[in-house]
């Protein structure tokens, strides 16, 4: 992602900033085209991941639908050019303003939560004269494995509608004339990076359509969500997904009739190893226990890290340990920001080269989850973005 004169360009810049390779981003989305072309899969990009728009822009070029969970990600999508019959609509709690934007913009599908929002979908469908196609999300109390702040598909999240409430939307979607019943939608967590969850997902997944289909409602599109990880450890020996074994598990597993549609919702895998949050070093504190680099970012700019205990992997720029001479002088930093919370801190005992006020720091793997998560706490300047060139 570095070269010289990258970090010879960076020097002249103003930090903090992201700093999106363009090049790796088309050469991820092209791996993972490919791959789910070899099963005939539809994906869409979830665009809670990442919305910068040229970002955006790059990915509809590859004729991804969008994965929206909110109004305005509807209206992104549709404003950066992705087709409107590949645009889904999911999240616990779509306001009714948004459900009527989507139903004038007539997008693809919307993954419907609780029975309670399958009959609201259907009176402002009515009120409109219009047809809502729906897909229920289903909460199949698979184990994603991963952090238990992002799991979503155990009956303790928040998320879908949980089987004991299967009868009870069989008998909504009976009065609902308004409603076009499309399929089923699973999303189980995310940061997956044991492929056998998916497998079991598969095989959950198997059972509830039969159950569908035994109570008069065929199934068109079977939607697996997504939430393939990424390697944060690695981000240069592994920056492109293994998607070809990916999509592989549900062709081995899933069961799919000849009429059926499988789609995906993959945000992370597509966009995080394509991006680097880009700081400076501020200030040095010694101490006689611990050494601080105080940089000029923090959770402003990057909240992973103190919101989900997250790992990035962090490089100085100007003294990567790749290069160190026997005579450098290695020492271990908490890595921190200059917002007055103590939370404020990326890693602690990061292994460095000795490193000055000035230096540059590269938190890598920042391409999901980065950008679209900043904030204006103490009144910091925006973020920005520069492009590989």
């Amino acid at each position: 992602m570095f070269n010289t004169n990258t970090i010879s360009r960076f020097q002249q810049l103003e930090t903090p900033f992201y700093y999106y390779d363009l090049n790796l981003l088309k050469q991820t989305l092209q791996a993972c085209s490919d791959a789910a072309a070899a099963y005939n899969f539809h994906v869409h990009y979830a665009m809670k991941a990442n919305f910068n728009p040229k970002v955006l822009d790059i990915i509809q070029c590859f004729g991804l639908g969008a994965d929206c969970v909110s109004g305005g990600e509807v209206k992104a999508a549709i404003e950066h050019g992705f087709d409107k019959s590949k645009v889904v609509f999911a999240g616990v709690g779509k306001s009714d303003k948004e459900i009527n934007e989507a139903l004038d913009r007539e997008i693809f599908c919307f993954n419907v939560e609780s029975v309670q929002e399958l009959q609201i979908i259907n009176d402002l469908a009515k009120a409109k004269g219009k047809t809502a196609a729906v897909a229920i999300r289903i909460n199949p109390n698979v184990d994603a494995h991963t952090h238990h702040f992002i799991t979503t598909g155990l009956e303790e999240n928040k998320f879908g509608i949980n089987t004991w409430e299967l009868p009870a939307v069989a008998e909504a979607l009976g009065k609902c004339p308004n409603l076009q019943f499309l399929g089923i939608h699973f999303h189980i967590g995310s940061q997956i990076t044991d492929l056998s969850v998916y497998k079991n997902l598969c095989i959950r997944v198997n059972e509830l359509q039969q159950w569908f289909e035994d109570h008069g409602l065929p199934i068109k599109v079977l939607n697996l969500g997504g939430g393939l990880g990424v390697d944060y450890y690695n981000p240069d020996e592994n920056s492109i997904c293994d998607f070809a074994s990916y999509f592989k598990v549900f062709n081995d597993f899933l069961n799919v009739k000849p009429d059926q549609e499988v789609h995906f919702e993959l945000g992370r895998a597509l966009v995080a190893q394509s991006a680097a949050l880009i700081s400076r070093v501020l200030y040095v504190k010694n101490g006689l226990k611990k050494n601080f680099l105080i940089l000029d970012a923090g959770m402003t700019e990057l909240i992973r890290p103190m919101l989900y205990q997250a790992y990035h992997t962090i490089e100085n720029l100007n003294r990567p340990n790749s290069q160190l001479a026997s005579d450098n002088v290695q020492l271990h930093y908490d890595v921190v920001g200059p917002i007055c919370e103590s939370t404020d801190c990326f890693r602690k005992d990061v292994e460095l080269s000795e490193s000055f006020r000035g230096d540059l720091i590269a938190i890598r793997t920042a391409g999901a989850y980065g950008e679209v998560m900043v904030s204006g706490y103490n009144l910091r300047d925006k973020v920005q973005s520069v492009y590989s060139e």
